[in-house]
C-alpha cells in the first residue's frame, strides 16, 4: 500500500486539471494557505477528534442544491434552526457522473425558474470562488457528500475551497452507485483523492475522510459493510489519510445495530495496528435508517428517533440525520430541520447513558467479528497480501458481495433476510466463505422466524422485509 509517488501524482493532476475550466490553474500552494488561515472551529476533522475524546454524539444532515445563495441560506438555516454541528454539501447527479456541461445546464434552468432544479451543489460548476463563499458563510464544518465512482476533480476543488472532510471511497462509491466502472480504476481514482487528503495532512491540514458506510442501505449484513470499511480505511491510511470516519447503517435490530457499532472500531483498530498504521483519529458515523419511510409524518418522527437512540447508546461520534419527508422526495428545509431537532433531543436526552454489555450483545459482537475475519482472511489470501489486489480479486470470485448493488462487477448472489427478532441474516451466501458453525448460526435463525411465520424460508420474505418499515413493522410478516 505505497502512496503515490508525488511526480505521478502531479503529473495525473495535470490531466485532472484540464477536465473543467474551473480547476485550470488551481494552485496547491495558495489552497494550502487558504485553509490554514481558516479558523479550528471550521475543521471537521478537528470537530470529530474533540466529540470521540468527550464521548458525545455530533448531528449532521443532507442537504444541497443547485445555486451558492440558496444553498448558503438552506445551510444557514439548519445550522441555526436546525441546530446541526456539522453542515453537508450533498453534491448533485450530474457532477457525480462527472457530466459537468448538464450540470451547467442545470443551473442556468435552475437561474431562470428561481429555484433549484439539480437534486444537489454541482460544486464543480461553482468553482473554488463559489464554494468559498459556502465555508466563510457557515460557522460550523462542512463535508462533501456525493456518491462519486471518479471524484477527483471535485476533491481538488472543495478542498481549496475549505471543505475538511470529504466522504466516499473506491468501493463504496462504485459497487452502489455506478453500473459499468471497472473496480480497479475507482479504486485507482479514490487513491488519488486520498493521496491528495495525504498532502495536506503532510503539510499540517487534517482534512477528515469517511467512507460510505450503509452501501445499498438494504438489508446489508454488518460484516459485509465492515469489511469495505477497513478495506477503504487502509487503502486512505496508505495514502497519509490521518483521520477517517467509519459508518454502519441502520439494520434495525437494536442489539445487532450496537454490536456493530462496537464492532466496527475493535475490527478497524485490529487491521489498522495490524498493518502497521498509528497515529491515526478513528471515529464512527451511524446513519439513521436508509430504507423506506413511512408517509405519515408521525411514524416517520418515530424511525428517525429510534435511530437517534441506537447512535447514542451505541457511542457512534456523528449520526447522520433523516427527515419526516424521506417518503416524498427532497425535504423542506424546515423538515430537514425537524428531523434535527428531534434526534437532538434523543441524543441529548441520552447523553449520559450506554448499551449495557449483555450475553446477547456480546453473541452478536463476536460472530460479525469471525464473518468479518473469515472475509478478510480470504481477500489478504487472494491479493498475496496486498488488500487492493485481494479485494479486485474477492470481487471478482464473489467472496466479497454486497446484496441489490447495480455493478457489473459485483456478483449479488448473497440474499439476506430477517431473523423473527429483525436481525439481517443470510439465506443465500453465494461465495462468501463463512465459518460451517457461523453459516449454521443464519440459517437456523432465519428457521425460528419461518416456523413463527408458518412458511419456508423464500425470496418473498425478502420482499416483506425491503417494505416492511413503511408499512409500520421491522419484519416482514405475512399477512
Amino acid at each position: 500500500m505505497n502512496s503515490i509517488p508525488w511526480n505521478e501524482f502531479l503529473s495525473i493532476r495535470d490531466t485532472i486539471l484540464d477536465t473543467w475550466p474551473t480547476g485550470k490553474g488551481l494552485s496547491l500552494d495558495e489552497a494550502l494557505a487558504y485553509q490554514k488561515a481558516l479558523p479550528p472551529a471550521r475543521n471537521f476533522a478537528l470537530a470529530m477528534k474533540k466529540a470521540g475524546g468527550e464521548g458525545r454524539t455530533l448531528l449532521q444532515p443532507r442537504a444541497g442544491v443547485a445555486l451558492v445563495n440558496e444553498h448558503i441560506k438552506l445551510l444557514q438555516y439548519l445550522e441555526t434552526e436546525g441546530e446541526a454541528d456539522l453542515l453537508p454539501t450533498t453534491i448533485d447527479a450530474y457532477t457525480r457522473q462527472n457530466r459537468y456541461q448538464e450540470a451547467a445546464n442545470g443551473i442556468e434552468k435552475s437561474l431562470q425558474a428561481g429555484t433549484s432544479l439539480l437534486n444537489g451543489f454541482p460544486a464543480v460548476n461553482h468553482g473554488v470562488a463559489g464554494c468559498r463563499q459556502v465555508v466563510e458563510a457557515l460557522r460550523s464544518p462542512v463535508q462533501v457528500r456525493h456518491g462519486t465512482p471518479d471524484a477527483r476533480l471535485l476533491a481538488e476543488i472543495t478542498l481549496a475551497a475549505g471543505f475538511t472532510s470529504f466522504e466516499g471511497g473506491g468501493i463504496s462509491y462504485n459497487i452502489p452507485y455506478a453500473k459499468k466502472v471497472p473496480l480497479q480504476k475507482s479504486i485507482a481514482d479514490w487513491k488519488y483523492v486520498d493521496r491528495l487528503v495525504g498532502w495536506y495532512e503532510e503539510n499540517g491540514i487534517s482534512i477528515n475522510r469517511e467512507p460510505f458506510g450503509p452501501l445499498t442501505g438494504t438489508l446489508v449484513p454488518p460484516f459485509v459493510s465492515h469489511t469495505v470499511a477497513i478495506i477503504e480505511g487502509l487503502l486512505a491510511l496508505g495514502q497519509g489519510v490521518r483521520s477517517l470516519t467509519l459508518g454502519y447503517g441502520q439494520g434495525g435490530n437494536f442489539i445487532q445495530d450496537v454490536a456493530a457499532m462496537i464492532s466496527l472500531r475493535e475490527l478497524a483498530d485490529e487491521y489498522f495496528r495490524k498493518a502497521g498504521f498509528d497515529g491515526y483519529d478513528l471515529t464512527t458515523v451511524f446513519h439513521q435508517w436508509m430504507g423506506g419511510f413511512p408517509e405519515d409524518e408521525s411514524k416517520a418522527f418515530s424511525v428517525i428517533c429510534w435511530g437517534s437512540t441506537v447512535a447514542a447508546l451505541s457511542g457512534a461520534t456523528k449520526v447522520i440525520v433523516k427527515t419526516p419527508h424521506e417518503a416524498r422526495g427532497i425535504p423542506t428545509k424546515e423538515a430537514n430541520a425537524a428531523g434535527l431537532k428531534a434526534t437532538r433531543q434523543v441524543v441529548n436526552m441520552l447523553a449520559d447513558q450506554r448499551a449495557v454489555m449483555s450475553p446477547r450483545l456480546q453473541e452478536e459482537i463476536e460472530i460479525i467479528k469471525r464473518e468479518v475475519h473469515t472475509v478478510m482472511e480470504a481477500i489478504e489470501k487472494l491479493g498475496n497480501g496486498d488488500i487492493e489486489a485481494g479485494t479486485v480479486a474477492a470481487f471478482a470470485a464473489g467472496v466479497l458481495d454486497v446484496p441489490f448493488a447495480p455493478a457489473v462487477c459485483n456478483h449479488g448472489k448473497i440474499l439476506p433476510i430477517r431473523d423473527n427478532e429483525g436481525c439481517i441474516r443470510l439465506f443465500q451466501r453465494g461465495n462468501v466463505p463463512m465459518a460451517d458453525d457461523v453459516w449454521a448460526f443464519h440459517q437456523e435463525r432465519l428457521q425460528q422466524r419461518a416456523t413463527a411465520e408458518k412458511r419456508a424460508p423464500c425470496f418473498q420474505m425478502v420482499t416483506d422485509d425491503i417494505y416492511a418499515v413503511s408499512k409500520g413493522r421491522l419484519v416482514g410478516r405475512p399477512r
